[in-house]
């Protein structure tokens, strides 16, 4: 029998089920115990959300930067199409979106945290406009590692006033404003809240990762991912933190899950779990995420809740861009036909005919590229920087010059373009490049076999 709290909440929101949108930047999926590759028992929350509902496998971004990453999720478009393709470019003021739409079928559209679809003069308050449809509770700075550090700074509420912390871990302070939503909600509605937060992402103005202070020396001599292992980069002095960080975020999301108990609303919510990107710590090239490697557009992706209470595990490729799609989806809401992605509920039920099982990816600031990301392989193109480059849009004219089996080689050490043992592969996956190229809304370009070959 259910507890009367519970009745009431469902019934008072007409039974449809609340939605709880959980970000954290810059989270490599295989940071989670439940993928099965880190020992270190950094993530039970998360893996009991796995255990429970849905582990997406083989999610990747389709942008390993933070607003075009962001900028899909919430339009179900890719960047050629909803224009946000690199970071400083505010999102469409008229943009159909998640929120746009639950708002429409009578959800309240609530933001907490790091947002970064603002325009770049807006260092923390967001005008309403730029929003994203999100219209009602608003407590956000635009870009929340410019406007703190990890035990003070500021957000910023719907008036665009300062909202200040100091002492408090960043993290948590974004989850008790989380909590007191959901104590103080209007029971009335079914809710969208998104919970953005900045770890664990490094602190930009000082390069490190700023965990929790109970975190900080616990994690020294950690673990080292396998792709990190033989290559130099800023991992011997940071993967300790980083760590700390994904304890830390682990146990915000705890929290999280428990106020949905006390208030009885867990069975009527769903819960989504996701990043943005990934990292790889400047082993690939002088960034952290602007790469094809998995580590970069690899993110976690599990969702627990009605629908996907499944305790399931799906292993074809999803992206970004079914995010929204899917969530309207399992609301029974209707989705817009602007949004690109397709709804990935029917691969809960095995029904996989017809679902394209690879993902497209653009790169459009460190280079001007494309990946094409299948179970077998990635393949990247790239247009050569050229005397006074400069990040652009697209280009005319990409060369070959990343290809990794993903099943001989899953930590990408052997880069094989221009092996004249892949010279067929390369010319089936550059035909499906252009392709997807072309759906996602370019025009096709050329792409041309890797200048350097190998005989």
């Amino acid at each position: 029998m259910l507890a009367a709290g519970a009745v009431q909440g469902q019934s008072q929101a007409g039974n449809r089920p609340n939605v709880l949108f959980i970000i954290s930047d810059q989270f490599r999926a295989d940071n989670l115990g439940c993928m099965g590759r880190n020992p270190m028992n950094l993530t039970p929350n998360l893996d009991a959300m796995a255990k429970r509902g849905t582990l997406f496998r083989s999610a990747f971004c389709s942008q390993p930067v933070c607003a075009p990453a962001r900028a899909t999720m919430f339009t179900g478009q890719y960047p050629e199409k909803h224009g946000v393709w690199r970071n400083a470019i505010p999102i469409n003021p008229k943009a159909e979106t998640l929120a746009t739409s639950l708002r429409a079928a009578g959800y309240s559209a609530n933001y907490i945290g790091k947002w970064h679809l603002g325009p770049r003069q807006s260092l923390g308050p967001v005008a309403p406009e730029y929003r994203g449809g999100f219209r009602d509770l608003w407590e956000a700075s635009n870009t929340l590692e410019l406007t703190s550090h990890g035990f003070e700074g500021d957000m910023y509420d719907g008036d665009g006033k300062p909202m200040p912390f100091s002492g408090e871990y960043r993290a948590s302070f974004l989850t008790d404003r989380g909590v007191r939503f959901l104590k103080n909600r209007d029971r009335q509605k079914p809710f969208l809240l998104t919970m953005s937060y900045l770890e664990v992402h490094h602190q930009n103005d000082l390069d490190v990762f700023q965990p929790p202070k109970k975190y900080a020396n616990q994690f020294r001599n950690p673990f080292v991912p396998q792709d990190l292992r033989p290559l130099p980069g800023t991992w011997p002095s940071q993967l300790a933190d980083y760590y700390g960080c994904v304890k830390g975020v682990d146990d915000e999301v705890g929290t999280l899950l428990q106020t949905l108990r006390e208030e009885n609303i867990e069975d009527n919510t769903i819960v989504v779990f996701v990043s943005d990107h990934g990292c790889h710590f400047k082993t690939r090239n002088a960034e952290y995420k602007r790469s094809p490697h998995d580590s970069s557009i690899h993110v976690p992706l599990i969702i627990q809740g009605p629908g996907f209470d499944r305790s399931l595990e799906i292993s074809e490729c999803v992206s970004h861009v079914n995010l929204s799609p899917s969530l309207l989806d399992a609301t029974k809401t209707p989705i817009p036909a602007s949004m690109q992605g397709k709804s990935f509920l029917p691969l809960l039920d095995r029904k996989t005919e017809g679902w394209q099982n690879e993902v497209y990816i653009g790169m459009r600031e460190f280079v001007t590229g494309r990946i094409l990301r299948t179970p077998e392989w990635t393949y990247a193109v790239s247009a050569p920087k050229r005397p006074g480059w400069k990040a652009a849009e697209r280009a005319d004219s990409y060369v070959e010059y990343m290809l990794y089996d993903n099943r001989a080689d899953p930590f990408q050490h052997t880069n094989l373009a221009g092996f004249t043992q892949t010279k067929k592969i390369s010319e089936e996956l550059r035909a499906r490049l252009i392709q997807r190229i072309q759906e996602a809304g370019d025009p096709a370009p050329t792409i041309e076999p890797a200048w350097f070959p190998y005989v």
